[in-house]
């Protein structure tokens, strides 16, 4: 017992939240040995079965996230047609689990570390299940912990509260600075049993008024607000220090509630039973890195046009209360933003520590911009962008602030080349793609857009058994090949379940009954591509936006024939090249 080990890897990411996830991916994918530390039994962080937060992101039209967070999404639609958690859980162990160069490490914490010369060393860990303790050395540390866990035992520039409203010119921000927060959240869920439940509450509630509920939906029925996300306490105080006790609070709050909505005799819940109560509170907010920038809200309310961007929000600026609940009137105040908003690359990038990078909540920005920064989606989408950078600074030998500055363009050709989105950026097409002949009907598919942009498709809709073809001028080598398919971004072909939160990958309250979701009716699942006139590869039950063939010889010609679809008759393509 007490075994103690050490570790050595390129990235050492902490946090296994969707931050974590997809910057462990995008590091390993990359090339990158990378250590995964998760603190819990399972991924995922608040939208794991233990908290069970929906993971969602950028709000209006064709805005939703991308890149390995949307191919996360596709997996769990395609093998959890209910949604339920263990399958969810499933899909993501599977995902981090599938790629070579991941160590994870579950159940395990980091208690501490060491720093040198203005870099961190190593960091120190215990595991839980088998009481060992680690020493994780590393080139490039990702803090994803969304609790800023490296900054308590280094000198890593970092703020808690909220600044005062003179500091950043912020509409959203108190006169006056302050050290708090918003709170943590224990969440309820239930299911519909079609006969009487009664329940009988525990004594350690606390009893709720109906006037506390006022603004607060509880319906049982009202599946796409109800998902009890203002069970909120804790902003007021420590949400580290004090964790223990906000989560007793917690508790008796959610348990009361239930008793209320159960018991009050004034909701229609008789025939529903309690499914699910958080014990693990899921945070909005703790502390912040200071970085290379600061992203403020009047910056997201602009646009975030950054020539350094490297990541997009689309989240309105939703501010709670620091009581929470026990704040008698509305939950949360919302600033309009647009969607996109760009994040730049300095708000992931340590201002003091070189080899420090973050992603997820603990961004650099004001407490206001965290606000609509700090959704699942966004975070998904900066832990993608750090990764990346993280796997490129290792590549050359250089720091990741040096990444933005001599590998900018670098890390953001990787990004779209991996389907994220960057706002006012456009992928560059190579050039042995682009000097091929193709025909005019076809040309968007290599236009640099993988979804629609405004008034432009950016696709093309192709009838199944036709031929889309490049010529060569004369044989080049060529790496792969890329296809970018509709995964129906916005979810509007997706049938049954409950058609109000089709959108969100898991699901809150359960009715009776209910059907499994159908798979989007837009994916090109079944697909054949020709070189040279021969068969090269048949692609078959597809289910992913992104597609990538390697191919690694020359080539003359390229070709690519839809054969089927999960529904449409019509294969829509959004991008087909070729490097």
């Amino acid at each position: 017992m007490n075994e103690r080990l050490e570790k050595k890897c390129g990235v050492c990411v902490i946090g296994g939240g969707f931050a974590g996830i997809c910057a462990a991916i995008s590091a390993a994918r990359h090339g990158a040995k990378v250590t995964l530390i998760h603190d819990r039994p399972v991924l995922g962080g608040n939208a794991s079965s233990e908290i069970r937060m929906w993971p969602m992101g950028a709000h209006s039209k064709n805005n939703r996230e991308t890149g390995i967070f949307e191919e996360i999404i596709l997996d769990n639609m395609s093998v959890n047609p209910t949604r339920i958690y263990p399958l969810w859980d499933a899909v993501l162990y599977q995902k981090v689990k599938g790629e070579k160069n991941i160590d994870l490490m579950l159940n395990t914490s980091v208690t501490g570390g060491q720093e040198a010369d203005g870099r961190i060393v190593s960091v120190d860990a215990w595991q839980l299940t088998t009481y060992k303790s680690f020493r994780i050395f590393a080139d490039v540390f990702i803090d994803c912990s969304g609790d800023g866990i490296v900054s308590t035992f280094s000198s890593a520039k970092w703020r808690q509260g909220r600044e005062a409203r003179s500091e950043y010119n912020e509409e959203a921000a108190p006169v006056e600075s302050d050290s708090c927060t918003m709170g943590n959240s224990c969440l309820l869920q239930a299911r519909e049993t079609g006969r009487k439940v009664d329940f009988t509450p525990p004594k350690f509630i606390r009893k709720i008024k109906k006037e506390e509920l006022i603004g607060r939906p509880h319906g049982m029925y009202e599946f796409r607000d109800n998902n009890f996300w203002w069970l909120e306490l804790g902003g007021t105080k420590d949400c580290l220090r004090d964790g223990e006790e906000i989560r007793d609070d917690l508790v008796a709050l959610s348990y009361g509630t239930w008793d209320y909505i159960k018991n009050s005799g004034e909701e229609d819940a008789g025939v529903w039973e309690l499914d699910f109560a958080g014990w693990l509170p899921g945070k909005r907010e703790s502390r912040r890195y200071i970085g290379k920038h600061v992203l403020t809200q009047n910056e997201v309310q602009a646009g975030g046009r950054f020539d350094d961007v490297i990541a997009f929000g689309g989240w309105k600026i939703d501010d709670h209360p620091p009581k929470g609940f026990d704040n008698f009137g509305v939950p949360t105040r919302y600033f309009d933003c647009p969607s996109p908003f760009g994040i730049p690359y300095g708000c992931i990038v340590s201002d003091n520590i070189e080899n420090l990078m973050f992603a997820g909540r603990n961004i650099s920005a004001t407490h206001a911009a965290m606000a609509a920064s700090r959704v699942m989606g966004t975070c998904a989408l900066l832990g993608q962008a750090a990764g990346t950078a993280a796997a490129i600074a290792i590549k050359y030998g250089i720091t990741p602030e040096k990444v933005g500055k001599e590998r900018l363009t670098e890390l953001q050709q990787t990004l779209m080349e991996d389907d994220c989105r960057l706002p006012g950026k456009t992928r560059k097409i190579a050039e042995v793609c682009r000097n091929a002949d193709l025909d005019a009907r076809y040309e968007t598919l290599c236009n640099g857009y993988d979804r629609p942009e405004g008034e432009n498709d950016n696709g093309v809709r192709v009838a199944l058994g036709e031929k889309v073809t490049y010529r060569l001028k004369k044989p080049e080598f060529v790496s792969e090949i890329r296809f970018v398919f509709d995964s129906d971004l916005d979810r509007e072909t997706v049938k049954g379940g409950i058609q109000e939160v089709r959108d969100c990958p898991t699901l809150c309250n359960r009715p009776k009954d209910m059907e499994p979701y159908e798979f989007q009716t837009t994916m090109t699942s079944d697909f054949d591509v020709y070189i040279d006139g021969k068969p090269f590869e048949s692609v078959r039950n597809n289910r992913q936006r992104l597609v990538r063939l390697i191919v690694g010889k020359n080539v003359g010609e390229i070709a690519f024939v839809p054969l089927a679809t999960t529904g449409d008759e019509k294969a829509h393509v959004f991008s087909f090249d070729f490097r």
